[in-house]
Parts: C-alpha cells; structure tokens; sequence
C-alpha cells in the first residue's frame, strides 16, 4: 500500500524533513558574526534533511537567487545601512511574503534580524498561522550612545522587546543574555549557543612569513584585535592597552583586523599600528594564528565569535566578563577576564600580561582545549531541537479522526 502524501505531511516531526523560511537582512559573503553564524546554521540544518527558504535583501545590482537541492533563495528589495558599508536593510514585504508564504507554506520561520524584513515576516507568518522563532543576535539598544542616537535607546529597547515577544521562541546565544533579556520582559528564551570551527582556527595555521610582514621577529610579541573598527567596539581602550603593553615588550606589535567607519582616523592618528583590512578564511585564521595575544574590550557584544576564535587559534585573551567570554573564560586559568567595563582593571591585565611572558603560552594552550569542546555538531542539534519542539505543539493539534479520514 502506497503511503499517501497527507499521512507523511502528519507524521512525527522526528521523523519527517522541516520546510523552513529563514528571514535575515545579512548572509555571506557579507561578513560580519550574525552572517557568518547563520551561515553554518542554514547548512547544519541542510545537513540534517530539512529544506531552507533563505529570504533576505539583494546585495547588489549582479546578485542572483541561488536554487539548489534542498536549498532555494527569495531576493527581497534592499537600501544601504548607514555608516555599514556593503550591508542592506531589508524594505517592508509583508504582501510579498503572504503571497510566497500561501504558494510555499513553511513548516516554521526564523527571522534572524529585526529590521523591516524582519517585521514584516513576522507580520506576514501570525496572519498565515506559521509557527515563528527569532534570534536575538545584536545589541541595537545599546548602539545608539554610540551613534549620537542616545534619546533612541528606549524606543528601541521597547520595539525590540515587542518584536521578540510576537514569536513563539528567542534564542539567544548565552545565559547571562538570556536573564537579561528575562529582566527586561522578554517572553520565551533559549539558549543556543555558538560553535567554532577548530580545523580552520588552529595553532597551525601559524606563519613565520606573516610575522616578519608585521615587523615581528619570533620573540616578539603581537597584539590583535579582530573585529569591526567602529566606536561601539571601544577601540580607545584596544590603544590605551597596547601603550602599557609597550612599556614592557617595547618591539610589540598591534594588528587590527576589519574595517568600518574608525578606520581611517584610527590609521591616521595611530601610523605605526598594522591595519590589516577585512579578512576571511584561511588568510583570517593565519592572522589571528601568527598573533599571540588578543584584546577584545568591545561593551555591546551579544556574544563575541572572534573570542572563540581568538582562543581556537591559541592566543591568550583578555576581554571584559560578559557574553562569550564570561560563558567561556575562567580567569587566570585560561584567558584574563575584567569587571565589564572598568577600562583601569582591563588596562592592568594586558600589561601583567606583557610582564610575564611566559603565561601568554600557557593561557593560550588552554584556551585551545577549551575551544576544542565547543562543536558546531552540539549547536546544530539543538538549534533543530527548538525548531522541532514549535513545530510538534502544531503537530499535537492533529487529532485521531483527522488522521482516519485519510485515504490511502
């Protein structure tokens, strides 16, 4: 007996592939950490059967919907974000979305940004009765005193509560977010954390080579810092570190690598410094690898990817105790932790740092067995887990004499 489409449609959802809409105003090859870490959502879930609808702006004028097995994009109109060169916001697509949504219904969508694409597929999934869950991956409440947007930040905390609040589910990607978000009267919270990629980000990808372009010998120490050169990411504190560094490895270097609005006032004021651009792959993984030393002081972090990156690559961290670091760090074991946002105490451990060498090897060797638990495998497992949890209390509403009116 030929079973029949319907009954697949109804089975567990264990046991039968998700169709699901991803929504998001960023996706590769923009780079940035909601791009990047969404990126290898979408293909842990392909790689667990489920069929992705990737929904999101054109990029550019020569930007083509890729349509693959398993795998089929929907190219929404885009305008330039300000001062984020290469990113696009998404416009209102609610009636676009309705009509795509009624042809191709999706079993669930993830909206991964809050921007106007993203209102407007949230609008569009609870008219359809689509189960939604979203991803908190950005501090936008805490952007604005950074912008000169500072009377912004409680209408902007309030619309971004609202938004979550809509959907079933909010996954975010640490604990102390998570009851924070809590505090702040978010509904429906989930931890899902992030992976890493520990083949790419290794000790081994270090080079000689890129030293000496740097002007370092082997004995010589470099400081980095990875990430996007723009003023929420406290870069003052990034050079004010570096000094003290100074006064005690005088030959040290400091790279920085990304690109965004500081960078030209920050290579203008600070010409002996190596600004390394935007990077990506392999050549990433090499910069960070030939590093030995990484200073993330950034206050507006949701979790801080180049952390992780920084410690699978070996390098001793110093960073303020919050998001990744705070999930990830145990202070003087394997990496340097200071009070969030207390510049005196991070200034103090960079330089006890440059003082005693030797424990830059140490908390960099267990930095990388820390890093070496943390699987995208775990991650992907229960990102889909929270999925199939939204989709099953759906599945639930399915009732025995539903199902016996079904022919074969």
């Amino acid at each position: 007996m030929k079973t029949s489409p319907l009954i697949l449609q109804h089975l567990p959802v264990s046991q039968r592939s998700l169709r699901i809409a991803v929504v998001t105003e960023t996706y590769p090859p923009e780079i940035n950490g909601v791009a990047m870490t969404l990126a290898r959502i979408v293909t842990g879930l392909q790689a667990k059967n489920h069929q992705i609808q990737l929904i999101r702006p054109r990029q550019n004028a020569d930007d083509n919907a890729a349509e693959l097995p398993q795998f089929e994009e929907v190219l929404q109109r885009g305008v330039p974000i300000p001062r984020y060169n290469g990113l696009k916001m998404g416009l209102p697509a609610k009636s676009a979305l309705l009509r795509l949504w009624q042809t191709k219904r999706p079993d669930i969508v993830h909206i991964a940004t809050e921007g106007l694409l993203g209102w407007s597929a949230l609008a569009a999934a609870n008219k359809l009765k689509i189960p939604v869950a979203t991803d908190f991956h950005t501090n936008f409440h805490a952007y604005t005193q950074h912008y000169g947007l500072g009377l912004l930040r409680r209408p902007v905390a309030s619309y971004l509560r609202k938004f979550h609040n809509k959907a079933r589910l909010t996954m975010v990607p640490t604990h102390s977010l998570r009851d924070e978000l809590h505090r702040y009267g978010y509904r429906n919270l989930a931890v899902v954390s992030r992976g890493v990629d520990t083949a790419l980000f290794n000790r081994a990808r270090r080079s000689d080579e890129r030293r000496r372009q740097w002007g370092a010998g082997t004995q010589e120490l470099v400081a980095l810092y990875v990430g996007r050169l723009a003023p929420e990411k406290n870069l003052a504190l990034v050079m004010d570190s570096f000094t003290r560094i100074q006064s005690h490895q005088p030959n040290a270097k400091l790279v920085l690598v990304g690109d965004g609005p500081e960078r030209a006032p920050l290579e203008s004021r600070h010409p002996q410094h190596i600004f390394a651009g935007m990077r990506s792959g392999v050549d990433l993984a090499q910069h960070y690898a030939s590093a030995d030393l990484f200073l993330f002081p950034s206050t507006t972090e949701t979790y801080g990817n180049v952390t992780l990156e920084a410690m699978a690559s070996g390098l001793a961290v110093v960073a303020y105790d919050y998001a990744a670091a705070r999930e990830l760090i145990r202070h003087g074991a394997n990496g340097l932790l200071a009070p969030f946002d207390q510049a005196p105490q991070f200034i103090a451990l960079a330089e006890n740092l440059a003082a005693t060498p030797g424990e830059i090897g140490r908390l960099g060797n267990s930095a990388r067995d820390t890093a070496e638990t943390v699987e995208w495998a775990k991650v992907y497992d229960a990102f889909e887990r929270e999925l199939l949890s939204i989709v099953r209390e759906g599945d639930s509403d399915v009732t025995t004499s539903q199902l016996s009116f079904i022919p074969d």
